[in-house]
This record gives structure tokens, C-alpha cells and sequence, in this order.
């Protein structure tokens, strides 16, 4: 346990110099603080592009994944539209779900069996 108790003064000693340190730089030398500041933020916005582009940007997706992706956002686009529903309502306005449950499909149709057998049949 020793040890460690050590090693966190050490490494609190350490971040507390080099706060002073920076602070002092900001002090005596201002322009060349932010100009080193400024130099290394584009330096490490260039390697994360870099890494960004090469590793996750550069891997091509399946057409799965793909296909996928397109079903989630037409999805997504399907239920924010239904879910926008107007905040004042007629009373002599149809709803537009109970509009759609209301109508038939088109490509269904009746057919007129032999209804007299089956009069026949249901009197046996």
C-alpha cells in the first residue's frame, strides 16, 4: 500500500507542475502558447482523419448491410410521419387510420357461388 500512496503523490506532483508550467507559458509567451496549441490540435485532427478514413471510412458494406440501413430509414421516416398527427381535430373529420382500415383492397373480389345449393344443403 506504500507504494502507491507514493506514486499518487508523484503523479499529482507531475500534473500540478505541468500546470504551472502552461500557465507560466501563457504568461511569457502567449503567441507562441497558442500558435504550439494550434499546431498540435491540427496535427492530431490530421491523424484522426487519417485513421477515420483509411479504418472506418475506407471498408466497403455488404449489400446486406446496406439493404439494411435503407429499411431502417424508411422506417424511421414511416413512423415520424404517422406519429405527426394534427393537434386540432374536426368532429366531422375521418381519422386517417380509421380511413385505412376502412377501405378494400383492390385486388380482392367476391364471387357468387351457387347459392341455392347451399340453401339446399343448410335445410337438410
Amino acid at each position: 500500500m506504500r507504494k502507491k500512496s507514493i506514486l499518487k503523490y508523484i503523479i499529482i506532483g507531475i500534473v500540478v507542475l505541468a500546470a504551472f508550467g502552461l500557465i507560466m507559458e501563457l504568461f511569457t509567451n502567449a503567441t507562441g502558447f497558442l500558435t504550439n496549441i494550434l499546431v498540435a490540435a491540427v496535427f492530431a485532427l490530421l491523424i484522426f482523419g487519417f485513421f477515420y478514413y483509411f479504418l472506418l471510412g475506407g471498408r466497403n458494406l455488404s449489400s446486406d448491410a446496406k439493404k439494411y440501413k435503407q429499411a431502417v430509414r424508411q422506417s424511421n421516416s414511416k413512423y415520424t410521419q404517422s406519429r405527426s398527427t394534427p393537434t386540432v381535430k374536426n368532429k366531422y373529420q375521418v381519422d386517417p387510420i380509421k380511413k385505412r382500415l376502412k377501405k378494400r383492397p383492390n385486388h380482392l373480389r367476391v364471387i357468387d357461388g351457387n347459392k341455392s345449393k347451399r340453401k339446399k344443403r343448410a335445410s337438410n
